[in-house]
């Protein structure tokens, strides 16, 4: 059957994961064959440089700076150039003429996705793309078919390596944050300028993408909430270990009854997660994802959320897919996001948190702590003391762990706190996820 049947498949970008995938469909073409039911022909890959140095070797009369010219009669286009342009405006030549997309562009998804689904439906086309989220984990289609008879109401997810790494050395060895991130950019792990990985908007793109699928809801890039991890320092890390918890960069995507309506919160931020929580123990630059379904339960993934030849792992997965889906005919399988659930601002979203005051050591501050706390609907559940050790002045640093409490109410009584006169600093505040 595969003798008989050839696609042709075109690869634009050829760097670290585009290289990868050049490479294996070369050197396992007739296992892919078999697995697709065609012949899987690899007729060029568009490049910036043809005399680029590149991962793996690619033959040279592959190589084209023509990437318009390319797209012409081919059935599966896939995407590895990063990027929104010319990425949007290549995937939207090639399924306008009817061929299958293969992408691993997160920030192209987050912000067009809808775009290019639509696109894709009008001409009966698809678009697959594991390879945008959490490298070669696979969660997209458990996300958009396994799961699409249950209610996903909660993920969980670490889908950063580069800040999973800087935490998880901050939290093994007491690192500082500086040093730990010039030893990840010496290591590759983070880039020259590390500002879409520790500000989180690597991980908030990938957290749209997910909500997005989970939910069956557009969740544009804009409605995500979105910290980073520059303010997390070695005595913030400590304490949270003193308290049996471990601080990890997580996208939050969870569904909630507000105000009597149905409603999502997606956001990414620090937060304290409890050693004994499956994502504690995520180490490195890995990533997981920490799926609560009503009837499955809880679903985890784990594994390497980057790397050349993991992420082409994934790629080749739905290029497979797409083989399969030509050679069987009919339509391609849209994305669901007919649900339309609305999307809160960060100030409706409700958690546990844990808040750090300094305070002067004096009878009648706690009381007066606990008022302001009262007095803003914020339940305390803990409080530890502990004694500043400093020039002979009595100071002490409150620990204060929260019931669930509505982020608008927590938000405004933090600030009643810092004015109230009996607080020096509110060192930090964290959100306790996962318990």
């Amino acid at each position: 059957m595969t003798d008989d049947r050839r696609l042709r498949v075109a690869l634009l970008g050829a760097g670290s994961v585009g290289s990868q995938v050049a490479a294996l469909l070369l050197r396992h073409g007739d296992e892919l064959a078999d697995r697709a039911g065609a012949r899987l022909d690899l007729v060029g890959v568009a490049v910036r440089d043809l005399d680029a140095p590149r991962d793996t070797d690619i033959p040279r009369e592959l190589l084209t700076t023509d990437a318009e010219t390319l797209l012409v009669g081919s059935d599966i286009v896939i995407e590895l150039m990063g990027g929104i342009e010319p990425a949007r405006t290549r995937l939207l030549q090639a399924l306008n003429a009817g061929a299958d997309v293969v992408t691993g562009n997160k920030a192209l998804l987050a912000t067009h996705g809808p775009e290019l689904f639509e696109a894709a439906d009008q001409v009966g086309a698809s678009v697959h793309y594991e390879a945008a989220v959490a490298g070669a984990i696979p969660i997209i289609r458990p996300l958009r078919d396994s799961l699409a008879g249950d209610r996903v109401q909660r993920i969980l997810a670490i889908v950063n390596g580069t800040t999973n790494y800087i935490l998880d050395r901050m939290d093994l060895e007491g690192a500082d944050y500086a040093d730990v991130l010039a030893d990840a950019q010496r290591l590759g792990y983070a880039e020259a300028d590390p500002t879409a990985d520790v500000e989180g908007y690597d991980a908030a793109q990938k957290a749209a993408i997910l909500a997005s699928l989970a939910f069956h809801t557009t969740v544009p890039l804009d409605a995500v909430h979105r910290e980073g991890i520059t303010q997390v320092d070695a005595a913030l890390i400590e304490s949270a270990r003193a308290a049996g918890y471990v601080v990890k960069l997580l996208a939050v995507c969870e569904r909630r009854t507000d105000e009597g309506r149905e409603a999502i919160s997606v956001r990414v931020h620090p937060a304290l997660v409890r050693r004994t929580h499956p994502l504690a123990s995520v180490h490195g630059a890995n990533n997981a994802v920490f799926v609560q379904a009503e009837a499955a339960g809880d679903l985890m993934f784990y594994g390497a959320g980057a790397g050349g030849v993991q992420t082409a792992s994934a790629v080749l997965g739905d290029v497979v897919s797409a083989a399969r889906r030509h050679i069987a005919g009919g339509v391609g399988v849209g994305e669901s996001t007919r649900a339309n659930l609305p999307l809160l601002p960060i100030g409706r979203a409700t958690t546990r948190y844990q808040i750090t005051l300094e305070v002067d050591d004096r009878p009648g501050v706690l009381a007066t702590v606990a008022g302001i706390l009262a007095d803003g609907n914020v339940s305390i559940a803990t409080v530890e003391q502990r004694i500043i050790p400093g020039d002979g002045t009595a100071r002490a640093r409150l620990v204060i762990g929260t019931h669930i409490a509505l982020e608008q109410d927590l938000g405004d009584t933090v600030e009643r706190l810092a004015s109230s006169g009996v607080v020096d600093r509110v060192a930090s505040v964290l959100r306790m996820e996962g318990d």
